[in-house]
């Protein structure tokens, strides 16, 4: 039987038994599971291996690449800083950044970056290898480029540019890279252990990800012109290269962030407070209570499904219904990483794993720990 290490407040134990069964039933390597209520950890939980051949524990301290649940933290950096008046989220993305008024985005707002209709979802320059890495040549791309479709009429998932999108126009306002400014404003002050841009200190504890046999691109329909297709063939998403130096250092704000369930709820705890918690007084709770302006909802243009956006986060809906309350932000990363943010129950759960499953929408791993979370309530 799997050790499932750590804390967990007894009226959340329907969650560890849930965990357990994710090793035992669902095949599980390793990955830890945390959970806030009222601003405090009731749930920090990890087990099972941090490595391929299951010889190494995974520790209380290992961190994991999330994929996409890092775009929650990129989400954050823009509502900072919306709340303390240094970016309009209505205000065109030219008024930060003017060079991106080119090829027909003159009207893009920066609200079109968080909520994935800025209709730059990929890319139309070539971007291969160590592309990825370099900051100026992705952001000068994406400037030169025309949308793909009219921006502000629907969703594309952007499931690479929008850490690019929203991390230039922090740069434009800060002076900071979206990796130095989340460490400086959000993850230091809150004691998050997660990290956009990952030092080589860190590299001993970081977890082996075990990959989907697909990429992202063979997983889409069969249309090679869709935009689906288009999006997640440039950029690729190259899972085989996460245990690189170049993919850990590089800051790729929407897919490789390094944390584990504690740091993920400890950085985002704040959203389902009234923007406060660990001590901190992040941002007003009108600034967090952001994440519920709806943008655009309908079916998206690469996921195929129908979505419903708010500023960055997704919102709860009849399709994809993340809990029993009104007021329920998430988002998750490629392979099964998950964060839920309720501010009606005051409650934020995540968890992480090393063993990727297929998709980006999420699996049953993460979900059922969901629902034991709120069956614990």
């Amino acid at each position: 039987m799997t050790d499932i290490q750590g804390y967990c407040d007894e009226r959340f134990a329907p969650v560890r038994e849930r965990f357990l069964v994710n090793f035992e039933e669902k095949g599980d390597q390793g990955g830890s599971v945390a959970i806030s209520l009222e601003g405090e950890m009731v749930v920090d939980l990890w087990g099972g291996h941090r490595d391929i051949a299951g010889e190494l524990p995974w520790e209380e301290d290992t961190i994991v690449n999330v994929y996409s649940t890092t775009k929650t933290m990129s989400f954050m950096c823009a509502l900072l800083l919306a709340d303390r008046g240094d970016i309009d989220l209505y205000s065109p993305v030219s008024a930060y950044w003017p060079e991106f008024a080119q090829n027909g985005k003159e009207g893009v707002e920066v609200r079109h970056f968080l909520s994935h209709s800025a209709g730059l979802s990929g890319m139309d320059e070539r971007m291969s290898g160590d592309d990825l890495y370099d900051w100026d040549k992705v952001v000068d791309a994406l400037a030169r480029q025309a949308p793909w479709w009219e921006p502000g009429t629907a969703s594309g998932y952007h499931a690479l540019t929008q850490g690019y999108l929203i991390g230039e126009v922090v740069r434009r306002v800060t002076g900071k890279t979206l990796g130095q400014f989340f460490a400086e404003e959000i993850a230091g002050p809150l004691g998050a252990d997660f990290h956009i841009g990952t030092a080589e200190e860190h590299f001993p504890r970081i977890a082996e990800l075990i990959t989907p046999e697909e990429n992202l691109a063979q997983a889409t329909d069969t249309d090679r012109d869709s935009i689906a297709n288009r999006t997640f063939r440039n950029p690729a998403a190259d899972a085989s290269v996460s245990g690189t130096t170049g993919w850990r250092t590089a800051e790729i704000p929407a897919a490789n962030g390094h944390g584990n369930a504690r740091g993920v709820v400890r950085a985002q705890t704040p959203m389902a407070n009234g923007g406060s918690a660990f001590g901190v007084d992040l941002m007003s709770a009108e600034g967090a209570a952001r994440i519920f302006d709806e943008q655009i909802r309908g079916e998206d243009l690469v996921l195929g499904v129908d979505m419903r956006f708010g500023m960055g986060y997704g919102l709860t809906s009849d399709v994809m219904p993340m809990g029993p309350n009104e007021h329920i932000g998430y988002w998750g990363g490629w392979g099964g990483s998950t964060i839920v943010v309720d501010q009606d129950a005051h409650m934020v759960v995540s968890y992480v794993m090393n063993k990727m499953f297929p998709g980006v929408l999420g699996d049953t791993r993460g979900f059922s720990l969901l629902q034991a979370a709120y069956g614990s309530l």
